[in-house]
């Protein structure tokens, strides 16, 4: 049984996964990788979604304010062992509805071009890839950015 939590950067089993994260990432970023970490912080998040699985940790996410009206979708995870089983599509739809509640219009996100799961995830969810990269990213090869009016 799945059980989704609304917590914050703090919690030790979103720190945890944001580690499993890291080291996935490191390796399909291969030399983007420590690009891309600089702008990876947690300590700058307040709005985390944990997801347990029989009380055990397997995925995450994260709000990180962008500005006035557009939150960034930041951080998303699931454990190797149980992708493919529908909970990243929760995960996204948890952090969209909080986005909403707290006064959001938009979300952003960035992910690589290598995060092909990832990158047919935020289609399938009705986001849009943006025509030029947001902040940060502007002029990364590497890097694909989307958008999505909640």
């Amino acid at each position: 049984m799945l059980q989704i939590n609304r917590t914050n950067s703090e919690n030790k089993d979103f720190i945890n996964l944001v580690k499993e994260l890291d080291a996935f990432l490191k390796i399909t970023d291969e030399d983007d990788h420590d690009f891309y970490n600089q702008f990876n912080n947690i300590d700058v998040i307040k709005q985390v979604v944990v997801v347990y699985k029989d009380e055990k940790p397997v995925g995450c996410g994260a709000l990180k304010h962008f500005d006035t009206d557009c939150v960034e979708i930041k951080r998303m995870y699931v454990s190797e062992s149980l992708r493919g089983f529908g909970i990243a599509p929760k995960i996204l739809s948890e952090l969209e509805k909080w986005a909403k509640e707290i006064g959001y219009k938009k979300c952003v996100l960035e992910t690589g071009e290598r995060q092909v799961a990832a990158v047919k995830l935020y289609y399938k969810s009705n986001y849009t890839r943006m025509s030029i990269n947001y902040g940060q990213y502007k002029g990364v090869v590497n890097s694909l950015c989307f958008e999505k009016e909640l």
